[in-house]
């Protein structure tokens, strides 16, 4: 690690200035026990100077693979304060997939927790960790301060970068969108710290802004439900819509005053699930739509416009033949990436929508490639699964183009999916409806909680569930 970078990513000021800045005596964190502003400055001086007696320096590349914890948050702080490009892996990808990601990423150091750990449901993990330098490793090529891949749910994953700009500047659009905690207040944060809607929304923005960021313990309902009941501030949950699904579907859930909305990322929320929620708690299911390359794009923080979604201040978003496109300063990815993706400023998202010019509202439709072709007529099969997902007793619908349209669902009870292929007749014209059926317990999902949509993983998840 001799070698060093011109000074492209970071002096490191933006953590003691933005994030760590504040009375040391204010409660930052809440895992568990209350992590104080002094505790966490603390805490990560103490994480720099170990990850610069391991060879570290400013414009060096640190790749940080833990759980939800306060040690993650804490190496996270620590390589931007020595000036490093950090890069997030999630803690679940597999020795050969760290192996790739790591070969791709080339970093310095590597920490990574000293035993493995489990627990589906957890929160957050209590881990000690190691910090392995590479011999292979090499400084950062560019000016960007983090590094993430994206989620692969429909394809290989790309790496994502941003500068110090472009978190601060989703920070701050996160501070003007009306409804969005703000001081004095706590972010219940079930999405995951290590991908953007959690880092930046959650933890970034509650340092910045002094909310009070809480991990819950375990991510079921208990769980969720009594770290919102822990303090008497008012209270937003932040997650993706199956987690909105899994509160909706308590029952008689507590009166909770000081629950005022629950925000979700991810994915479109149903209606059915709204409507549960919404009602269940006396409290507001918000929607935001954004992506790894630029986090927050449009929201509906209250309900008040669905499925119509306001541009977040400072974003640029036009609709061309049905594709959201997403203007911004430069390509935010790092090393090979299709040419097509970024063209004159402008992102294709690959997500399908509309835009109306008299209310200026966004709605967003699925992907992009939902759109197929069946005996040369048009079948959109985000159509064809929120006509499934609306059926009673289905809980979780994901539908794809393997060999036909294929449908795989999560149900009640067994008599539902019997009976499923008549409601879907009456229900959808017979070139929509799909070939095969395929029941599961548990749709298999991405690291960010999106819905596994490659129809060989959901063969492979439906085969086992059969027992085949």
């Amino acid at each position: 690690m001799g070698e060093t970078a011109p000074k492209r990513c970071t002096e490191g000021a933006w953590v003691d200035d933005i994030l760590l800045q504040g009375d040391g005596r204010d409660v930052a964190l809440h895992l568990g026990e209350a992590v104080s502003r002094a505790e966490l400055r603390e805490l990560v001086a103490a994480e720099q100077a170990r990850y610069q007696a391991a060879g570290l320096v400013a414009g060096g590349v640190v790749a940080v693979r833990l759980p939800p914890s306060l040690g993650c948050i804490v190496a996270m702080l620590a390589g931007w304060r020595a000036g490093a490009q950090v890069a997030l892996l999630d803690y679940r990808l597999t020795t050969h997939e760290v192996g790739k990601a790591v070969a791709r990423l080339t970093p310095q150091l590597v920490v990574e927790p000293v035993a493995d750990v489990s627990g589906t449901l957890r929160g957050f993990f209590d881990v000690t960790t190691r910090v392995t330098p590479l011999r292979t490793g090499r400084p950062a090529a560019s000016q960007h301060i983090l590094l993430q891949l994206s989620s692969g749910s429909t394809g290989p994953s790309k790496v994502i970068g941003r500068t110090v700009g472009s978190l601060l500047a989703e920070i701050d659009r996160y501070g003007q969108l009306d409804g969005f905690p703000h001081r004095g207040e706590r972010t219940v944060v079930l999405a995951s710290i290590v991908h953007v809607l959690g880092l930046v929304g959650g933890l970034l923005y509650g340092l910045a802004s002094g909310t009070q960021v809480v991990l819950p313990a375990r991510q079921t309902v208990d769980g969720i439900l009594k770290a919102v009941a822990a303090g008497d501030e008012p209270t937003t949950v932040l997650g993706v819509p199956s987690q909105a699904a899994v509160l909706a579907a308590a029952q008689n859930p507590p009166r909770l005053p000081q629950l005022r909305r629950m925000i979700t990322g991810g994915e479109l929320v149903r209606p059915d699930v709204w409507e549960r929620f919404t009602h269940g708690y006396d409290a507001e299911l918000g929607v935001m739509y954004g992506m790894t390359e630029a986090g927050v794009i449009a929201a509906d923080l209250t309900g008040a416009t669905r499925p119509g979604l306001t541009p977040a201040p400072g974003m640029r978003v036009r609709v061309e033949e049905g594709e959201i496109l997403l203007g911004l300063p430069e390509s935010p990815y790092v090393g090979p990436s299709d040419p097509t993706r970024f063209v004159d400023g402008w992102l294709r998202t690959k997500d399908a929508g509309s835009f109306d010019d008299a209310t200026g509202l966004l709605t967003v439709l699925g992907r992009l490639d939902s759109q197929v072709s069946v005996g040369g007529l048009k079948v959109d099969l985000s159509e064809v699964e929120a006509s499934i997902s609306a059926l009673p007793g289905i809980t979780g619908a994901v539908v794809v183009q393997g060999t036909g349209i294929e449908a795989f669902v999560m149900v009640e009870e067994r008599a539902v999916f019997d009976g499923l292929a008549d409601c879907l007749a009456a229900r959808l014209a017979p070139y929509k409806r799909p070939r095969t059926l395929h029941v599961l317990p548990e749709l298999p999902r991405t690291a960010t909680g999106k819905p596994v949509r490659n129809a060989d993983v959901l063969r492979a998840a439906a085969r086992s569930a059969a027992g085949v």
